[in-house]
């Protein structure tokens, strides 16, 4: 997906590094957005309360804060349960996603092979 270069080739340049930096950030948030968008929509319709207060819930949870708004209904209570469970996953995925170019160029860097004479 990235194009990672083979412990044998050398070091990507800073140009690509960057720009594999950016596809790993688009894609995080690509992800929280539809995350975003799927709580919202969640909490909207089985808790019936404005999206407004949908958007600030499905946000709160996914942050790890908690819920802002009491839920009323078993359906919600439910959907919030799994919401929180994806979310857990969702921040695991994206801390991976943010953290790979810098992991793998680190790595690169230390098993890079000296050139021969030194």
């Amino acid at each position: 997906m990235f194009g990672l270069e083979h412990r044998s080739d050398p070091l990507a340049t800073r140009q690509k590094f960057l720009q594999r930096l950016a596809n790993s950030g688009g894609v995080a948030l690509i992800v929280l957005l539809a995350s975003l968008a799927a709580g919202s929509a969640g909490y909207h319709f089985t808790e019936d309360i404005p999206w407004i207060d949908a958007v600030l819930n499905a946000a709160m949870i996914l942050t790890g804060m908690g819920p802002v708004t009491v839920l009323h209904t078993t359906t919600g209570k439910l959907f919030a349960t799994v919401f929180a469970l994806y979310s857990g996953v969702v921040f695991l995925l994206m801390a991976g996603l943010l953290m790979s170019p810098f992991l793998h160029r680190v790595l690169h860097r230390l098993h890079l092979e000296e050139p021969e004479g030194r």
